[in-house]
């Protein structure tokens, strides 16, 4: 990291899914993903970005999966709220040997193992300087951990949402799937939901789009990638209300 870097965003909530915690594994948790992921987290500390994170439970317990196979869609989704607290725990313990002061905040009452999500205490952590990690979703089925991640970035009052996934971007296309597939550098929350691009379900990109919350979609894999977004580097897509607005830019008009 230059000495030079500057941070454009105060705050931001990364969303992490389950997946995203395996790294080369088929299932579970990668102590060596764990470790990469904290230390970038304490990069993003070192610029005075106030970092919170939501993290996905697809590594452990898939409840939709479940639900299409039998089991009650209730039942399975609640299931997965407990995997997320699972990795919320250990990717605490991962940011914490880096000496990163962290707290894991749960929508479902778990005291022995997470503080019980208050928002007023969520945000006067994050002013202190901790990662707060919201674990359990919304602690209600039905709705996804993307929905979580746009709610509790609302609540906190999250400058950016910074989504990283397996891909580099938003595409036209699966890229895996389709090799003429081309990558946005910029979209609309409205022709994400038109187009029906998967960056995050359509509940959550309407709730970014109703206050403005702009979404950076990049790839996890490459090391860096975190601190490359909130310091204002052109990768992966961004998601906002205009189709040519560059991150600074976005954040400014939400200020």
């Amino acid at each position: 990291m230059s000495a030079t870097q500057k941070a454009i965003y105060k705050r931001v909530l990364l969303k992490l899914s389950g997946e995203a915690l395996m790294g080369e594994k088929g299932y579970g948790v990668d102590p060596d993903t764990i470790t990469r992921i904290a230390i970038e987290a304490k990069e993003v500390r070192s610029l005075g970005v106030e970092l919170a994170i939501v993290v996905g439970g697809g590594n452990i317990f898939r409840g939709v999966a479940l639900s299409a196979e039998g089991m009650d869609r209730a039942s399975a989704d609640y299931m997965g709220m407990l995997a997320t607290v699972m990795n919320a725990v250990a990717l605490q313990d991962g940011l914490e040997k880096q000496n990163v002061f962290t707290r894991v905040m749960s929508a479902i009452d778990m005291r022995e193992v997470a503080e019980p999500f208050i928002r007023r205490r969520a945000v006067r952590h994050l002013e202190k300087g901790r990662v707060v990690i919201f674990a359990a979703g919304t602690g209600n089925p039905y709705f996804t951990t993307d929905s979580a991640a746009a709610l509790r970035a609302l609540e906190i009052r999250a400058d950016a949402i910074l989504k990283a996934t397996k891909v580099d971007g938003v595409y036209t296309a699966d890229p895996a799937k389709d090799p003429t597939a081309t990558m946005f550098s910029h979209i609309t929350y409205l022709d994400v939901i038109q187009r029906d691009l998967q960056v995050m379900d359509t509940s959550a990109i309407s709730l970014c789009r109703e206050r403005g919350v702009p979404i950076h979609v990049f790839s996890l894999n490459t090391p860096g990638n975190i601190v490359r977004v909130v310091t204002g580097e052109k990768i992966g897509t961004i998601v906002s209300a205009q189709e040519h607005t560059t991150a600074a830019e976005t954040k400014k008009s939400i200020a």
